[in-house]
């Protein structure tokens, strides 16, 4: 109940729209109720033998035309209102998710799969909407046709009344067991799909894995036991969905087969007359239509709430990097940094870097070398603020990282990282994905300068083709000096290098290496990379190992020391 409170309450700005489909729900209980009031009046005059019964007769069937006109108008407003509401919930709902996906940091994305989330913003979403366009209004539906039946019933005749009403407790404690056994199986089934729609991600990202290993029938058999498997969780529910049914059904009819037994009882000793027994039935039938639809609704209501949940798991979901509540902008930022006694782990109790402090002055080259694993990408991880240290501080020109806005910080950076992303546009668009509202003339520039103006130039679309998902139709190579131009036309006073050229040949390493020398000019520039060649001119190369800093200096200065430096260059780990 609480959840689908806050789901109506998320709904707000579209009660409206369920305020005119419920009045178009009071507009069809009113029609069908009057049906069998037609019914009875003329079973009376039937009885009676009233001359006026043709006249009387043909103005009633005049007035049900027009009331089902009513009726079918009424219908296509709920169903319609009903629905523009719930999708265009859906909409805002879905674009919610993924604003708050892009505010969480780095650290939410560590267990979650890609299609995991996926499945979360497309199909539970999806259900949600089966609750605002069928389940609610359906409920409200039934709930008026049973309370203005139920009246009617009670002024017919109460005796019968009563008795027609005998069988509802035992409904109402099958509707609760129901509830209570169905919804862990749908909430099952829902996250079955995540696992399944997961897989099928991975699997078509790593296509060419696949093939290369010869996987196909390890993959197909995954994918296969995922499938049947959300299958068996589904036809488990629909099993119960069922059963439950059919006991609806069932004891709905003992209650019209009560009713039928004593009502021929009571209209052949004159207790009741035979026109109020005839409508008494129809309206029984009518009383007894959203009894048995609570089975349809119920499982409705499970299958949205079970997605429903994992919806509002992400988006109650703790942001662990938080701007202040009025954090100010930095501007004219000259790049000085400061780690001071920085300590952060991914997990309890595994320190990735421990006491670094450091400081980068403004234009200052800083690499970072070390072994792998000693965390290099996580120093400029926290740099770029996405993840904050777990004891000490960050400053940016003496600024707390804390302290600004998470644009302002990240407008003042260029990233040039190892695992390109391109998105599946025109290498154009990549390249100005950094500078929006750059000339394709600038673009151009900027590929000149990080050597990938004469590859674009050769391809038969030159700057308008198309790269594919992740740049699919590139080389590695090709890719990374993309992002290299997409930096450069960023044009940022910090700028961040991690392995920017390890996908590229000596030659074009050597060619890019010189045009990077023009770019990192009056810039802050920090580099991770295995080639000497790039390290060597820095101004400071700080040394890491197990997290810490083991030593800082020029390469001239390392080298003289005889350390982890000298020792990491010499088995040609930096050659």
């Amino acid at each position: 109940m609480k959840l689908m409170v806050q789901i109506v309450k998320s709904a707000r700005k579209y009660w409206i729209f369920l305020i005119i489909s419920l009045l178009a729900i009071v507009g069809m209980t009113a029609a069908q109720l009057y049906a069998p009031l037609v019914v009875r009046r003329l079973t009376e005059m039937a009885v009676n033998a009233d001359p006026r019964l043709a006249e009387e007769a043909l103005r009633l069937g005049l007035i049900l035309a027009a009331v089902y006109l009513g009726l079918a108008v009424c219908s296509y407003i709920r169903s319609y209102y009903t629905h523009y509401a719930a999708w265009h919930f859906v909409a805002d709902l879905r674009a919610a998710v993924y604003d708050k996906l892009q505010r969480l940091s780095m650290k939410f994305y560590h267990d979650k799969q890609t299609g995991q989330i996926m499945s979360r913003v497309i199909n539970d979403t999806n259900n949600i909407e089966v609750l605002i366009a069928h389940a609610v209004p359906d409920i409200l539906f039934n709930l008026v046709i049973l309370i203005g039946v139920a009246v009617i019933l009670f002024v017919i005749n109460p005796t019968l009344a009563a008795l027609s009403l005998i069988t509802i407790p035992v409904l109402f404690v099958i509707s609760i067991v129901f509830a209570k056994k169905v919804l862990p199986i749908f909430r099952r089934a829902q996250e079955i799909l995540g696992v399944l729609n997961a897989n099928l991600q991975d699997n078509i990202s790593g296509m060419k894995e696949i093939q290369v290993f010869n996987q196909h029938q390890k993959e197909h058999a995954k994918i296969r036991k995922n499938a049947k498997e959300q299958a068996g969780a589904i036809l488990g529910a629909l099993k119960l969905s069922a059963a439950y049914g059919s006991s609806v059904q069932y004891f709905s009819s003992i209650g019209t087969v009560i009713v039928i037994a004593y009502g021929g009882y009571m209209t052949l000793h004159g207790y009741a007359p035979v026109a109020d027994i005839v409508a008494f039935i129809m309206y029984l039938a009518i009383f007894y239509q959203p009894i048995t639809a609570l089975a349809r609704i119920n499982e409705d209501m499970q299958t949205a709430i079970a997605g429903g949940e994992r919806v509002f798991e992400i988006l109650d979901a703790e942001i662990d990097v938080k701007e202040k509540e009025s954090p100010y902008e930095l501007k004219d930022v000259k790049g000085h940094i400061k780690y001071e006694n920085v300590s952060f782990h991914y997990s309890e109790g595994a320190e990735v870097l421990k006491d670094i402090t450091v400081e980068i002055k403004p234009g200052e080259r800083v690499a970072l070398v070390g072994p792998t694993g000693v965390g290099k990408t996580t120093f400029i991880n926290l740099l770029n603020r996405f993840y904050d240290p777990i004891e000490g501080n960050i400053t940016l020109d003496g600024h707390s990282l804390k302290d600004v806005s998470l644009a302002s910080l990240r407008n003042s950076v260029s990233n040039v990282i190892q695992d390109v992303f391109l998105f599946n546009d025109t290498l154009a668009e990549n390249i100005k994905y950094g500078a929006p509202g750059s000339s394709l003339d600038e673009a151009k520039e900027a590929s000149k300068v990080a050597r990938a103006d004469d590859f674009i130039n050769e391809l038969k679309e030159g700057y308008e083709t198309m790269v594919g998902e992740r740049g699919l139709r590139l080389s590695g190579g090709q890719k990374q000096r993309v992002s290299i131009a997409r930096a450069v036309l960023r044009n940022k006073p910090i700028l961040i290098l991690d392995e920017a050229t390890a996908a590229v040949d000596v030659e074009t390493e050597r060619q890019i290496r010189d045009a990077m020398d023009d770019v990192m000019q009056d810039r802050t520039t920090v580099i991770i990379a295995h080639r000497l060649s790039t390290i060597k001119k820095a101004d400071k190369i700080i040394v890491l190992n197990e997290g810490r800093i083991e030593d800082m200096g020029t390469h001239d200065e390392l080298m003289a020391r005889g350390g982890l430096y000298k020792h990491l260059t010499e088995i040609n780990m930096y050659a």
